[in-house]
């Protein structure tokens, strides 16, 4: 008999989407043709799903479940909080595709990224519904937490600055995802530090910026000694590798994400090495 976990958990955030938004654009009956609306989307998913599902092993279908749910949260928030400032830009635009890239969704995965990042954007969109139910159904995995609010700091600096608004959405997802002000704030620095990379320009006055970006994405200040740095990186690249999640049977999408995250890390790190002459 098939497990009835992955369907479970693949079939509920449609469904209170449309039900919510069908509520707000028609009342009882808008809710109603949502919820129906909603209810065909998910078990359209479900059976694209169950297409590629080895059903006869059970970890490899509670991974596909939790990807799933990863899926779901990750781009439906990511459009709420592209929106929280009242407009969407470009550049948040290029961000959320630039997500789907990493992730290296095929076309029709990227279809359905699309969709669920224009369900966010709506006024009425259940910001603490999604993020509870993607809680709950996570379970305790702080991890997979961190990982989406590291998605979501990209889109919410991704025009340079911050507005107060989106920060506030911010905050408001990690108070129900038990994430603490301190390590959201470690996840901005490494986020702005990534984005200054990027940025690079071979001047010399952007080399001392880039020396000060990598102690950040470090975590640690310009006074710390060679040790500290040592360690720094070293406690950072065994959160984040790759190789390391993988025991932890992190979904793909975000073993993708964190495969990034590693290069930055590491880009920082031979930064340090280099300007202070360490070997």
């Amino acid at each position: 008999m098939e497990d009835t976990r992955g369907s479970l958990v693949t079939n509920w955030l449609g469904k209170l989407i449309g039900g919510v938004l069908g509520f707000g654009m028609g009342g009882g009956v808008g809710a109603l043709i949502g919820v129906v609306l909603g209810h065909q989307y998910d078990v359209g998913i479900g059976e694209s799903l169950r297409r590629r599902r080895p059903l006869s092993v059970d970890d490899e279908e509670e991974s596909l479940a939790t990807h799933e749910v990863f899926f779901k949260a990750c781009f439906s928030i990511m459009g709420h909080m592209a929106k929280s400032d009242g407009r969407v830009s470009e550049a948040e635009i290029r961000v959320a595709r630039s997500v789907m890239h990493k992730m290296k969704l095929t076309p029709e995965q990227v279809k359905e990224a699309i969709k669920l990042f224009n369900l966010g954007k709506s006024l009425t969109f259940p910001l603490d519904e999604v993020t509870k139910g993607f809680r709950d159904d996570c379970g305790d995995r702080h991890d997979v937490f961190r990982s989406l609010m590291e998605v979501q700091m990209q889109v919410a600096l991704a025009d340079g600055r911050m507005h107060s608004t989106v920060r506030q959405t911010l905050w408001r997802v990690c108070l129900l995802l038990d994430i603490s002000r301190v390590e959201l704030a470690q996840i901005e620095a490494v986020v702005r530090a990534q984005n200054a990379f990027s940025r690079r320009r071979q001047d010399r006055l952007y080399k001392v910026d880039t020396v000060q970006g990598a102690y950040r994405v470090l975590g640690v200040n310009e006074q710390a000694t060679d040790k500290e740095i040592k360690t720094a990186y070293r406690r950072l690249m065994n959160q984040h590798h790759p190789d390391k999640l993988v025991a932890r049977d992190l979904p793909e999408s975000a073993m993708n994400v964190a495969k990034e995250k590693t290069r930055e890390i590491r880009s920082a790190y031979d930064t340090v090495k280099e300007a202070r002459g360490m070997r």
